[in-house]
């Protein structure tokens, strides 16, 4: 299975608590070189004063224990 389809899973596990507070992420890329994913908060989510603190400490850390390869979570506007 490849990094993306990975990624692709763990956001679909990821998204109910984004949701549930009225935010959500939206993938943007993988690379699979690098490891690093790229998403875009939105919502709730891209307006919080607190979602970098959601993004390196929640997304990042749940992608790097789920799939091998990730490096970085990185959000993009």
């Amino acid at each position: 299975m490849s990094i993306t389809s990975q990624v692709e899973e763990t956001i679909e596990v990821i998204r109910p608590a984004l949701q549930a507070d009225g935010g959500d992420i939206v993938l943007r890329s993988v690379d699979e070189l690098t490891g690093i994913v790229s998403v875009t908060l939105v919502g709730a989510c891209g307006t919080c004063p607190a979602s970098d603190q959601t993004l390196k400490a929640g997304i990042e850390r749940i992608m790097r224990d789920r799939v091998d390869g990730v490096t970085e979570v990185v959000a993009i506007a």
